[in-house]
């Protein structure tokens, strides 16, 4: 009997810190066909040396600089022969040891080409303070500042050759646009897994300060607007609003 092939993508610079959990957290999953891919934009601290220890699980691994996280997640999709494509940042882990075989067991039993699930963000002390818990998608989700986590993120290999990858001139937001313009402007079929599959570090460049949180919004308008969802500006408020409501 086949066994469906995820692919998982890990892109890195420079996260010597965090390396080493994330990469523990990828080798401890119980799915048997995993192929794990590691971008690294040509870090200069000891990330290198802690991703060569784990060599016999990594099946592709690329050093060399690039044009910045999202070109690296590209470059890691065109290299992925799995069925179904996914993403961990270097600096979070998955929740637990059965979360890609939960994915894969959703891709297989129901009709979908899209899974993702929910996401717990953690502080320095490995303390909770954000519970993202998504929800099943329906039409007008998006229109109300829904958005699923990224790195909960699974989608079928094949629908970023049909719809296209992501879009690097969208800066921070490039991540929203694409699964906006899949699950959105596209129609593609999707699934909500009710668990936690990631535990993700506080933090992130959007939010390092006000100049970066209000570029944000405007990759987010743009993002937005050429996908066609109506009424951006209101979309443009909510979608904040709703992560009020996840902090504990």
């Amino acid at each position: 009997m086949y066994v469906l092939k995820l692919s998982l993508v890990t892109v890195v610079y420079n996260a010597q810190d965090t390396i080493r959990q994330c990469i523990q957290s990828v080798i401890s999953q119980n799915y048997p066909n995993l192929e794990y891919i590691i971008i690294d934009g040509g870090s200069t601290d000891n990330t290198l040396a802690i991703i060569q220890e784990y060599h016999e699980h990594i099946h592709v691994l690329i050093s060399k600089p690039d044009q910045g996280i999202y070109d690296a997640m590209n470059k890691g999709i065109r290299l992925a022969t799995g069925d179904v494509v996914g993403m961990l940042n270097a600096d979070d882990q998955f929740a637990g040891d059965d979360v890609l075989q939960a994915v894969a067991g959703v891709f297989t039993q129901q009709d979908t080409e899209i899974v993702y699930g929910d996401l717990d963000i953690m502080d320095q002390y490995r303390r909770v303070i954000r519970k993202w818990r998504s929800g099943q998608y329906n039409r007008n989700a998006f229109k109300l500042g829904f958005m699923p986590p990224h790195p909960t993120f699974y989608c079928r290999r094949n629908l970023f050759d049909q719809f296209g990858y992501y879009r690097i001139d969208h800066g921070s937001a490039a991540d929203y646009e694409l699964m906006l313009r899949l699950m959105y402007r596209h129609g593609v079929r999707s699934y909500h897994l009710k668990q936690v599959m990631v535990n993700m570090r506080t933090g992130g460049i959007s939010s390092k300060n006000w100049k970066n949180r209000l570029k944000a919004w405007q990759y987010d308008l743009l993002a937005m607007r050429q996908n066609k969802l109506p009424f951006p500006i209101l979309t443009l408020v909510l979608k904040p609003l709703r992560k009020i409501l996840q902090f504990l």
